[in-house]
């Protein structure tokens, strides 16, 4: 099937990223696979990270088939350019036909993009990452690979408005090894190096980044082990917890 969709909206992006001549730096592009299924595994401390990281793989000649929550499918907007780029639609009250698509698309050779933590990091440290992501590899027998981003929160993030027109911010885009499944029998322990290779990541990402905050008002994307005002990972789980109270029931 041809891809009418996918490239024009890429070429919108990196005209979008020139005019705000964001400094982007990539790095571990080679570790996307120019051929054949891969799940690409994301922290996730912003709404834009779909984005970011689908551009990693840019390199490589790969569109990323991302995982997303059904009601950004259902969007008069969004929907159709979400379709058309051939995204999954995730029922987080029945994932299992999720599951089975990102597996059948996996097999078939496509990368498909997943964000383990589920919900954006508030605290912009590493959550708690949902087995789905090693469960899709096992399945369809192909790699995982880290990928951090940092510097996507200062353009969009929950809890903040947005500054989507915000110019010359560094957004750092790091690509881990690629994890083989085959290599870790019991998936506690595959799913235990995930976490831990894509924890070093940010982390990095997080020492290296060419930019400080501003002055003491400019201290909230940064994480509190850093200084930064960010919630602790304990006080974004209290946060997490009350908007999950506050939802409505499906």
């Amino acid at each position: 099937m041809p891809e009418l969709v996918y490239p024009p909206v890429i070429a919108v992006a990196k005209t979008m990223f020139r005019l705000l001549d964001l400094k982007i730096t990539i790095e571990g592009a080679h570790h996307v696979p120019r051929t054949g299924g891969a799940v690409l595994a994301s922290n996730h401390v912003s709404y834009l990270d779909f984005i970011f990281a689908g551009l990693g793989a840019n390199a490589s000649g790969r569109l990323v088939r991302f995982m997303a929550k059904d009601s950004v499918f259902a969007h008069k907007i969004s929907g159709p350019l979400m379709r058309g780029m051939r995204h999954i639609p995730v029922d987080r009250q029945a994932g299992a036909a999720s599951f089975r698509a990102a597996v059948g698309a996996l097999k078939r050779g496509e990368v498909v993009g997943v964000f383990p933590e589920a919900t954006i990091s508030q605290s912009f440290t590493v959550k708690e990452l949902k087995s789905g992501t090693v469960r899709m590899a096992r399945s369809a027998k192909v790699p995982v690979l880290p990928v951090a981003l940092w510097g996507t929160q200062r353009l969009w993030t929950k809890g903040r408005p947005r500054t989507l027109t915000r110019r010359h911010t560094p957004i750092t885009i790091l690509i881990g090894e690629p994890i083989d499944p085959a290599d870790f029998p019991d998936p506690n322990v595959l799913a235990a190096e995930l976490t831990t290779r894509l924890s070093a990541l940010v982390d990095r990402a997080q020492r290296d980044y060419p930019d400080t905050p501003a002055g003491p008002d400019d201290t909230w994307w940064q994480p509190a082990h850093l200084g930064g005002s960010a919630p602790t990972p304990e006080e974004a789980a209290a946060l997490d917890a009350a908007a999950e109270q506050r939802a409505p029931s499906a």
